[in-house]
């Protein structure tokens, strides 16, 4: 675990945050960066890798064994969100976890609560990697680049195990929807994949969110507030007017397992003119597109109100639930699901609220579910990761491929 502690603290240390404003792949130099680094190791180990220009590393390990196998893809992403900062991460190590509250910042106060995080009592003698408290850590998705990175030094280091054809992707910007853009499947050589993009330690994503984002304009008219009566159209506060309009208890907040929502991501703008992004999300894809129509609507019967046009709304579907494609190949969610046991891991198979690359690849003609990578809380200053996880992550996926070689 000593070696891939080291891997996991050194691909954090390079700063992997992607752009949603730039049109670049990878979206950030650091990302670009990364993935030099890991070519390169990856040739070191003999292993045949190379970058290709939609921005991602393809590595592949030949086959070992005469039987007639699958080939195997195992695929992480390199970035990290844009919500948090990602420079300079100061990743403490806390040895033995003891149950209690991690001080994250000194000087700051910031500390990791179990009171907050129950579920970190779960974790009670391990070692647990958290951030330093201003940043995030970077174990979405740099736990799976590592326990990736791990198994390709592992199967070089073993080559009594028998293999079929394995191949490995790193992929950039995954966080601002971009990750598979561009990915050629054919070139990748796998006929399935797993993500290695997950949370806790035995969660197995087999059906993800249907995901879109609305773009919604508004076109105020800002004069003089002193001549403005009558006049007078503030689009913040039509923004505010179009937001009432959705259900309170369906926000990210107030939903859970299979139930979707609509969230308020992004708001900028002044009394002239104002934007939202709004995320939607929802399990069933009926459901889904009843979401999309609610906000067309809603902007239908505001611009009635205004005047046309001064609502605009635009929509952009993201992903779909990998299930529908998934459920073609139920083999990959039966051995996942084997390999975990073999390891001592009790799966957790539940509706993810959220999505990987895998959905879109699953749709692309690449089934792909997601393992487990062993994180918390993403995307904050309070994410953790346990090591003990990632390493179960790792055998996991050897067992995987053993079992497609059996």
């Amino acid at each position: 675990m000593n070696i891939l502690l080291e891997r996991f603290l050194r691909y954090i240390a390079c700063d992997t945050q992607s752009d949603p404003e730039s049109a670049a792949k990878p979206s950030t130099a650091g990302q670009s960066a990364l993935l030099e680094v890991l070519a390169g190791e990856l040739q070191a180990m003999g292993i045949q890798a190379q970058i290709h220009p939609q921005g991602a590393v393809f590595a592949h390990i030949p086959a070992n064994s005469a039987k007639k196998t699958p080939a195997l893809g195992f695929i992480a992403h390199v970035d990290t969100s844009p919500d948090v900062s990602g420079a300079n991460i100061q990743a403490k190590v806390v040895e033995h976890y003891d149950g209690q509250d991690i001080l994250l910042h000194p000087e700051k106060n910031i500390y990791l609560r179990v009171a907050d995080f129950p579920g970190l009592v779960a974790y009670k003698g391990q070692m647990l990697i958290t951030t330093g408290g201003t940043t995030l850590l970077g174990a979405d998705d740099k736990a799976g680049v590592a326990i990736l990175m791990h198994l390709a030094q592992y199967l070089t280091q073993h080559p009594g195990m028998e293999h079929g054809d394995i191949h490995l992707a790193f992929t950039s910007d995954e966080e601002t929807g971009r990750g598979v853009e561009g990915f050629d499947i054919q070139a990748f050589g796998a006929d399935y994949a797993y993500t290695v993009d997950g949370g806790q330690i035995g969660e197995l994503d087999v059906e993800n969110f249907n995901g879109a984002l609305a773009d919604l304009t508004v076109e105020g008219c800002n004069m003089h507030p002193g001549y403005a009566s009558e006049k007078f159209k503030n689009a913040l506060l039509l923004i505010q007017e179009f937001n009432a309009l959705l259900p309170l208890g369906e926000r990210p907040e107030t939903t859970k397992d299979r139930e979707g929502f609509y969230f308020l991501h992004h708001l900028q703008g002044d009394a002239g003119k104002a934007t939202a992004q709004y995320l939607i999300r929802d399990h069933d894809r009926e459901l889904f597109n009843r979401r999309k129509s609610f906000l067309e609507e809603n902007a239908g019967l505001l611009n009635k109100k205004y005047g046309a046009n001064t609502f605009t709304i635009r929509f952009t579907d993201q992903y779909y639930n990998m299930y529908d494609e998934i459920k073609k190949h139920i083999h990959l969610v039966e051995n996942a699901v084997k390999a975990m046991e073999m390891a001592g891991v009790k799966p957790i198979i539940r509706p993810a609220r959220g999505g990987t690359d895998g959905a879109r690849l699953s749709y692309m003609g690449l089934p792909c579910p997601n393992i487990f990578a062993g994180g918390h809380n993403f995307h904050s200053i309070y994410e953790y990761v346990p090591l003990e996880s990632m390493q179960k992550s790792f055998e996991v996926i050897v067992n995987i491929v053993k079992l497609y070689c059996a």
